[in-house]
């Protein structure tokens, strides 16, 4: 069974009182396995980030069905999708999203706030994700006083406390220099090879190369959907024909 499927899935966005609609998602089907590190790559406007959208159940389609474990979302109320949130999916932002006034240690306990642990169990998830990542050196700081590397790692940390199926990162070193960026990589690599489902929203080809198969969505469309390796040997092969 796929974990994830979308079947024509359409999303518009209409402004009230006009008769102007923007077409953002026209029929897009595809489907995620368990285990998979799928790319999503796009320019500016192409419907990516309104897709991983939907997929993260932060919004829910115009038109089509979206499964999650033959599921079919649509068909749940808002309070459902949020516990289906919590429960399967950690996020990602470009911007970090960490709460500013609360410590490293409390913004990674967040998550924990809504399974029902005792402080000393969320406090002890938390460690053991905040280690995992390199930043026990950090826990007492507020985000102001990291890097965006660290604010990123710390963002990493809180989206895999609750130990989520599937991980969402929507442009995730887009804030970042580029050793900064390598290391968030990496460390969303070795997440997939532990078993997360990764899916990455980018508009970097460098980016998503880190994973293993790559979707291309153009005008709201998808182009292409090919394994990189398969996309990888096709360049390099055309470099050697030059």
């Amino acid at each position: 069974m796929d974990l994830i499927r979308l079947e024509q899935i359409t999303k518009n966005y209409g402004n009230p009182g006009s008769d102007i609609t923007t077409h953002v998602l026209k029929g897009v089907t595809f489907s995620i396995q368990e285990g998979e590190f799928l790319s999503i790559m796009g320019p500016s406007g192409s419907g990516k980030s309104t897709l991983m959208h939907i997929i993260g159940l932060l919004d829910r389609p115009t038109s089509g069905k979206y499964f999650l474990r033959g599921e079919d979302t649509s068909q749940l109320s808002d309070d459902q999708l949020a516990r289906l949130r919590n429960k399967e999916i950690g996020f990602i932002f470009q911007s970090f999203n960490l709460l500013p006034r609360i410590s490293v240690l409390e913004n990674v306990v967040l998550p924990l706030s809504y399974v029902g642990l005792s402080q000393a169990k969320e406090e002890e998830l938390a460690l053991k994700v905040i280690r995992a990542v390199g930043m026990e050196h950090r826990i007492n700081n507020m985000p102001n006083q990291l890097s965006g590397g660290e604010q990123q790692r710390v963002a990493i940390a809180r989206a895999f406390v609750n130990n989520p199926s599937i991980i969402f990162a929507d442009e995730p070193t887009g804030n970042l220099d580029s050793k900064s960026g390598q290391q968030v990589m990496s460390i969303l690599q070795e997440l997939n090879h532990q078993g997360h489902t990764v899916v990455l929203v980018t508009h970097e080809s460098a980016t998503a190369e880190h994973g293993t198969r790559m979707i291309k969505i153009h005008d709201g469309k998808i182009l292409s959907d090919e394994p990189i390796i398969n996309r990888l040997l096709a360049d390099r092969e055309g470099e050697l024909g030059k």
